[in-house]
């Protein structure tokens, strides 16, 4: 079972600790806000009240000992790629760092972060989709040129396969699910219907998904 440590609880950091703890994980929570720490102290394993640029306290802690450690440390940029190096310097093997900015990104893996996380462009991403298209469900960008696209079936499509509906080759796109109430259709064949109400789940080129976003 993995052990996780959320040092900063604001919004991002406290949803993280108090998913993760539902979930059956065993979390420790890391701020200098006494009142933040009482707030959470119920929905997370332990809660410490601590200064995470202090090594020695970090030390302390145990903090190496945790498997992932999640620097969700709110506007202080400084403070959160000072965090970040003490963690790996101290031999935390996964630390998931959140950045305000693509600059913030860059400096953050360079000293070290094994994973950049952008919470706010993220979800404004998805926020954008769902404005656009009224059939998108959700938005997951992999690379700067592809996208993964939970879409509700487009009404022209219900009734076809999925080879009739020739998504691969109209739209170069490869549906990798369907989500169909509570039933999950991983990797579907070509001989399977889109009903109504289903949701694709379609990976590909972003320009390719925008056109079914459309649709």
């Amino acid at each position: 079972m993995k052990q996780f440590a959320v040092i900063g609880l604001g919004r991002f950091g406290t949803g993280v600790a108090k998913t993760l703890h539902t979930m059956g994980y065993e979390v420790l929570v890391i701020d200098d806000d006494e009142e933040r720490i009482q707030e959470v102290i119920n929905d997370v394993t332990h809660a410490i009240q601590a200064d995470a640029k202090d090594e020695k306290a970090l030390k302390a802690l145990g903090i190496r000992n945790f498997d992932v450690v999640i620097v969700a440390i709110g506007q202080d940029m400084q403070a959160s790629i000072l965090v970040t190096v003490l963690l790996k310097e101290l031999g935390v093997k996964c630390v998931v760092t959140k950045a305000q900015t693509e600059l913030h990104g860059k400096v953050l893996a360079k000293v070290g972060a094994d994973k950049v996380v952008f919470p706010e462009r993220d979800m404004g991403a998805r926020l954008a989709h769902s404005l656009v298209s009224s059939n998108v469900l959700d938005h997951i960008e992999l690379s700067p040129d592809h996208s993964i696209l939970e879409v509700i079936a487009p009404d022209n499509l219900v009734g076809k396969t999925l080879k009739e509906s020739a998504l691969r080759a109209k739209y170069k796109i490869t549906i990798m699910a369907i989500k169909r109430g509570g039933e999950i259709i991983v990797s579907p064949s070509p001989d399977d219907p889109i009903r109504e109400n289903d949701i694709l789940v379609a990976i590909g080129d972003n320009d390719n998904l925008r056109r079914i976003e459309r649709e």
